[in-house]
């Protein structure tokens, strides 16, 4: 059965006159004979009996005329449906992102995907880095945003911006006045530490490792604004991604350059690999890359 053949099959069924059905469907009449000879052939049987003088639906053809209607509204309403996520006139879109991201870039980027695409549902998930990967590689989102993956496997990484990691200290703290901060300076005062795991802590104990040096964690937290208003209470000092920059700032305390060994890690989009995205994904992704990052202040 095709679309068009049941749409001519309903003008008949409706009009019971074939030059009429025919204006309704804007097909000629011999087209019109035809479409309905196909979807008799294919169903095995008549839907009208006809005559010089009548046209009148067979018994079967009562049968199958709810039938057909159920058909032609599910086929009309999966084509307009369909039409609408494809040109992003609806549909819905997940996008996994770690807390140093999702608090400071991805909202300035969530309102150009909403100015250009405002039908579109976006769900986004808060997570840390580890699992921002879980979740692209277990299909429950679409679109990641994360530091670059050690090992790539199934997935595909497109490099936005490379981060480099700075120190936090209380705003009014005798290090508040320095330009920059040496490891081993911090390594006097109790760390404030993201909990593991962590790829901020680490990348942090990673670097300590190769300096043979040792921060004394004194307070731990699974997110960076918690950790932000402990260092700014004056229970220690911390290391973050200079993208939380001015949120940390903002709850007051001051972040300072790091002396060598510096931290940078590059943060961009996690997809997978060999797998196509939806458009409203594909859509998300490109207002992603088109984003100013600079414009954070981060």
């Amino acid at each position: 059965m095709t679309l068009k053949q049941l749409k001519a099959f309903l003008a008949v069924a409706q009009t019971l006159n074939f030059a009429a059905a025919s204006e309704l469907v804007f097909l000629s009449r011999p087209a019109l004979s035809l479409a309905i000879k196909e979807l008799e052939a294919s169903l095995g049987g008549a839907l009208f009996t006809r005559s010089t003088r009548k046209v009148a639906l067979t018994p079967e053809g009562k049968l199958f005329l709810p039938m057909a209607r159920r058909i032609v509204v599910d086929m009309e309403n999966a084509e307009d449906t369909m039409r609408h996520y494809f040109t992003l006139k609806s549909g819905k879109v997940g996008i996994a992102a770690m807390p140093s991201v999702s608090a400071t870039l991805l909202p300035g980027m969530l309102v150009a995907f909403q100015r250009r695409y405002p039908d579109v549902h976006v769900a986004v998930h808060d997570v840390i880095n580890e699992q921002v990967l879980d979740r692209v590689r277990s299909h429950e989102v679409e679109v990641g945003l994360c530091f670059a993956p050690e090992f790539l496997g199934e997935l595909a990484f497109t490099p936005l911006y490379q981060d480099r990691f700075v120190a936090v200290v209380p705003g009014q703290s005798e290090l508040a006045g320095a330009s920059s901060l040496t490891w081993a300076q911090l390594c006097h005062y109790p760390f404030v530490a993201l909990q593991r795991p962590s790829v901020v802590r680490s990348l942090i104990e990673q670097q300590l490792a190769l300096t043979h040096q040792r921060l004394e964690v004194a307070f731990e937290s699974h997110q960076l604004s918690t950790l932000g208003k402990m260092v700014a209470s004056g229970l220690g000092v911390s290391i973050v991604p200079s993208i939380c920059i001015d949120d940390m700032q903002a709850l007051g305390c001051r972040c300072l350059a790091l002396d060598e060994p510096k931290i940078a890690r590059g943060i961009g989009i996690v997809t997978l690999a060999d797998t196509s995205l939806s458009a409203a994904a594909t859509a998300l992704v490109e207002t992603i890359r088109q984003f100013d990052i600079t414009q954070t202040g981060g």
